[in-house]
């Protein structure tokens, strides 16, 4: 009962920018049943669940509608609240054991400092009907990449990209789980612009997604030539991500802004099957 609940605006300098996402620290695991119900009824992209486990903290994301295997800007807000809270000191990193194995937060002069896995990359032909989806003619796609269960679109223009109205309701009847597009940035200071989509999981259009960065770096990291790269997801927050690739990991760095802070009035020790 009386459970903490915060609300972290995540790659963001600022309230109301960057992403959303719900941080309910538990004492200990809680009843699946729960997590999606509390999720649901944040009904944030992201509502991330953390208890004291071995020598760190397990960290669990839903959706409104799905849990998921990765999340950037949960797990950015859910370090954020242990520092800010003083379950751990500023100088410690924070370590969460996950669905996609160990992840480590550090404070460095770029923010927070997430330390993840790159994920694998594999050409991919084109998908019939995710074109129309999203609102464009196939001949405006560059190419198409495969991640996870998800894709990448590359556009050829920014201003393109920005002005993307996809259908929602045509993109959750394909078959990839979520949609990132991206494109060069004509923007000095900043490497490459991206969206993400993924209505088939209860997420229109993501405000900033760390996730699919862990695929956008090395990416654009081959195409540019570079490891250290500026990235900003256009969604209508808006968010900058700062990023770091190697063959081993990806380090996306950025900042956050509690909003909210309160007690979640519901025991989740009660099962609501």
């Amino acid at each position: 009962m009386n459970t903490p609940i915060y609300i972290v605006d995540a790659f963001a300098d600022q309230a109301y920018a960057g992403n959303p996402a719900a941080v309910c620290l538990l004492q200990r695991p809680a009843d699946e049943d729960f997590m999606a119900r509390t999720a649901a009824e944040m009904n944030l992209s992201e509502t991330a669940f953390v208890w004291p486990e071995e020598d760190g903290y397990r960290l669990r994301w839903f959706t409104p509608a799905v849990e998921v295997n990765l999340c950037g800007h949960a797990t950015l807000a859910s370090a954020h609240v242990l520092w800010e809270s003083g379950r751990l000191d500023p100088q410690e990193e924070a370590r969460f054991l996950t669905r996609s194995g160990l992840l480590r937060a550090r404070q460095t002069p770029q923010g927070i400092s997430l330390f993840f896995p790159p994920y694998g990359l594999a050409a991919s032909p084109p998908i019939p009907g995710l074109a129309a989806a999203l609102g464009i003619a196939e001949e405006q796609v560059l190419e198409t990449v495969r991640y996870a269960d998800n894709v990448l679109v590359r556009l050829g223009d920014e201003a393109l990209l920005r002005g993307l109205r996809p259908d929602y309701i045509r993109l959750a009847a394909l078959e990839p789980r979520a949609v990132g597009v991206t494109a060069k940035s004509g923007t000095p200071g900043i490497d490459f612009v991206s969206r993400f989509f993924a209505p088939g999981i209860g997420v229109n259009e993501d405000p900033v997604t760390g996730s699919l960065h862990t695929a956008l770096a090395p990416y654009w990291a081959e195409r540019l030539g570079r490891s250290e790269l500026t990235a900003y997801q256009v969604s209508a927050r808006g968010g900058l991500l700062y990023l770091q690739v190697s063959p081993e990991q990806v380090i996306l760095s950025g900042n956050a802004v509690t909003v909210v802070s309160g007690l979640l009035q519901v025991d989740p020790e009660l099962s609501y099957k």
